[in-house]
Parts: C-alpha cells; sequence; structure tokens
C-alpha cells in the first residue's frame, strides 16, 4: 500500500498517524517532496488532493482510496484489533 501525503496536511496527519498505532506498513510518498510521486497521483486519479491510499492489486491494477475517513476505517477494520489482515 502506498499512502499519498503532503506537508501540513492535518488528514494526512491523522491517516499516518492510525497506521503507526495499528501497526500497517504503507510506503508514504509526500507529493511536495518528489514531483514524479505528484504526478503518479494525477496520472491515477485526475487530481493532485490528499490523502490517498493505493492498493495494488493482484491482477497489476491499482485501486485508490481518498478521504481520510475512509482511510482510517479500512485501516481500522483491517489491521485493527477486530482480527489479522484478509
Amino acid at each position: 500500500m502506498i499512502l499519498y501525503t503532503r506537508n501540513w496536511c492535518g488528514f494526512c496527519t491523522l491517516v499516518t498517524r492510525t497506521a503507526a498505532t495499528l501497526g500497517a506498513t504503507i510506503e508514504e510518498r509526500n507529493i511536495w517532496q518528489n514531483r514524479k510521486w505528484r504526478q503518479e497521483l494525477i496520472d491515477g486519479r485526475g487530481c493532485a488532493s490528499v490523502p490517498v491510499l493505493r492498493r495494488n492489486c493482484a491482477d497489476g491494477s491499482s485501486d485508490w482510496m481518498p478521504e481520510s475517513g475512509d482511510i482510517v476505517r479500512y485501516l481500522s477494520e483491517h489491521y485493527g484489533k477486530a482480527g489479522p489482515p484478509d
């Protein structure tokens, strides 16, 4: 999983702290630190708004999940105390 973020983004901080608390391993890509990562986000989603979680599928496709609330909910469901990841 890859999390696209930027500096000074409270929603990004919420997601990264949640992932750390739950022990989820996520590669973080700050779009302000690397233009290539920003372009990846634009190519995949059509815009550069963050945070966005990219999940790579077994068939080579990617699933893009915007919205911090949705990302936190996904992480909690898959990495929370309810059980191990599927």
